[in-house]
């Protein structure tokens, strides 16, 4: 029995949008193959038994997980996934790209851990997925990939069962409207509020690996505010539980940010310290 989400809207929506989701599906088919091997993403000490989650996420979701069903979206390659499994959930993974979730599975055999991926865009999961989670997960680089957050509030809702809890680690919008190239001038360079034009660029490797040349890649990303995402759960029906802000960010998203002994990384500054990562919880309430 498939989803009874109404997606007359959502099909106009992404016909619209197919053609920069069929550039960003593309790109990152590439960027798997190249994450799956670079240093950043540390697959291999993964198998050896490392958890590739952050305190920040471990310490506000890690309690709830275990016996859980865990759907989580935009899961690449499924390093955060298979983490997840290891703290006790059941997991699923999805994501648009084919060769990612081709990967995802390698890696849960190697690692003999039980997993289930499924390659879609996030807007058409209701016509490819028909369960019901106790938890719903993303995290770290994913909303800039979405055109249309009330939407993509209205799909989690949906996945997830009454009394689910929702949650999500992200980069903070603030950041990205500066052009950080000189971390001594900061110029103001993008737009803060959602803009439903996406911003389209030109790529030829990954930002895991700078080393890794691919052939020249279009990209898209689109802006939203703060505002944009919480209004977007409350919207859904979803129960906003916390809402909170760190100064630091477990990648070097920018060049500005020095590493901290704590592994995190934040900006190198004795009296100013600038909002790097947000979380959210909200729950479905019964």
């Amino acid at each position: 029995m498939r989803s009874n989400l109404d997606t007359s809207s959502l099909k106009y929506s992404m016909k619209e949008s197919r053609q920069y989701y069929d550039a960003i599906q593309k790109m990152w088919d590439e960027f798997a193959k190249v994450n799956y091997q670079s240093e950043v993403y540390q697959t291999k000490e993964f198998l050896k038994g490392k958890t590739s989650l952050n305190s920040i996420e471990l310490d506000e979701l890690g309690k709830f997980v275990k016996g859980k069903s865990l759907l989580h979206l935009q899961c690449h390659f499924g390093l955060d996934t298979l983490s997840w499994a290891r703290q006790g959930a059941k997991v699923t993974g999805v994501d648009i790209s084919g060769k990612a979730i081709n990967l995802a599975r390698q890696l849960a055999k190697n690692a003999k851990i039980e997993a289930t991926f499924v390659e879609s865009n996030i807007y058409d999961l209701p016509k490819n997925l028909d369960e019901k989670y106790d938890i719903v997960f993303t995290s770290y680089g994913v909303l800039c990939w979405l055109n249309d957050l009330k939407r993509w509030a209205e799909i989690i809702a949906q996945f997830l069962k009454l009394g689910g809890i929702f949650y999500i680690a992200e980069f903070h919008r603030f950041i990205w409207v500066f052009d950080w190239d000189d971390p001594n001038d900061f110029v103001l360079k993008n737009n803060y509020f959602h803009d439903p034009e996406p911003i389209g660029y030109t790529v030829s490797g990954s930002f895991a690996d700078g080393n890794k040349t691919t052939e020249k890649l279009d990209g898209y990303e689109w802006s939203h505010s703060l505002s944009d995402v919480i209004n977007s759960i409350i919207s859904a029906g979803l129960q906003i539980k916390f809402f909170n802000e760190f100064s630091k960010a477990p990648f070097q998203r920018f060049p500005f940010l020095k590493k901290s002994v704590d592994g995190y990384w934040r900006y190198d500054h004795s009296e100013i310290q600038l909002p790097l990562v947000f979380t959210l919880m909200a729950k479905k309430e019964e």
